[in-house]
């Protein structure tokens, strides 16, 4: 007859706690105990699409222009501090265009509306998720009246035929590829919708690389740190589609562009057309490790330079 020790007693007690564990059936009450294969197949409900051809007519605009221009510009510049960055490019084109931004938090829609151009900014609409902005009237009516948003579907949802319209019709539209705001502030995969549009349409394509908004405004955050936070924008030049060019090769062009753009802000010029002619930019998804470091990278701010001498 084999001796129970203080050891061995401890021992198997810790073996039976994980086997119960294992076997348990946590959070019985929130979640189903039918495998989801098992499921009986329910349709998908159908929503009413938001109508948002009201927030582009004449009273809208002209009420859009005093809120951005007014009350949102000086609430904007009172939480971070806004360095904008070759809205020269703008000067250059014509437009319409599909502006093509990173997506890092609430603060990118109102940085990117508010250091646009006054003439580009009346003329551009914000692709916005339906699921989240569309999904109650009052948040549906006030994102269409401020940013003149527009519903998309980001969850495998019937290509909306909204951008193309807008495009055709003389607007400019703000897409952001990741289809959501980043989690740790690095770039996610972009998705092809951006470069089938613009491609669609014949326009082309304005990268937007932004910094310093993930840690003015995280995602779990409600409202801007304190100590108004720089915050940078950069525009690029435009990229247009090749001839018998496809929108996956397209949207690693748009993507390559915008990592020039973000090495740039973080370096300067030459330093990042140096790098882009060797190895490449640095790529715009971050280091593989830990996630704490990967949001720990991200937290620092811009650095707030000032006149810069071209010999050093």
């Amino acid at each position: 007859m084999s001796r129970t020790t203080p050891v061995s007693f401890v021992r198997d007690g810790v073996r039976d706690v994980r086997t119960v564990a294992r076997g348990w059936r946590w959070g019985v009450g929130r979640r189903a105990l039918v495998p989801r294969s098992a499921e009986p197949f329910v349709p998908a409900r159908s929503t009413r699409v938001f109508p948002t051809r009201w927030a582009r007519g004449p009273a809208a605009r002209a009420a859009r222009e005093v809120v951005l221009g007014v009350g949102m510009n000086s609430l904007l510049r009172s939480t971070v501090a806004v360095h904008a960055h070759g809205t020269d490019v703008l000067d250059r084109i014509d437009g319409p265009v599909v502006f093509v931004a990173n997506h890092s938090s609430h603060v990118d829609t109102p940085l990117i509306m508010n250091t646009l151009p006054a003439r580009w900014r009346r003329k551009t609409a914000v692709a916005a998720a339906a699921d989240y902005f569309f999904d109650t009237w009052w948040r549906a009516a006030g994102s269409a009246i401020l940013f003149n948003t527009f519903p998309i579907e980001r969850r495998g949802g019937s290509l909306s035929s909204t951008p193309g319209y807008l495009l055709k019709d003389g607007w400019s539209i703000v897409v952001y590829p990741e289809g959501t705001r980043s989690r740790d502030g690095w770039t996610g995969q972009f998705k092809l919708g951006a470069a089938f549009t613009a491609i669609g349409a014949g326009v082309p394509v304005v990268p937007i690389a932004i910094r310093g908004t993930f840690n003015a405004m995280p995602h779990e955050q409600g409202w801007p740190s304190r100590g108004r936070p720089p915050v940078s924008i950069r525009y690029g030049d435009p990229v247009v589609a090749l001839e018998g060019e496809g929108p996956r090769d397209f949207t690693r062009r748009i993507q390559a562009a915008m990592a020039g753009l973000l090495d740039e802000d973080s370096s300067d010029w030459y330093s990042s057309r140096l790098r882009a002619s060797g190895a490449g930019n640095a790529p715009t998804s971050g280091p593989d490790v830990s996630r704490w470091r990967r949001v720990w990278e991200t937290s620092r701010p811009p650095e707030r330079r000032g006149r810069r001498t071209v010999w050093r």
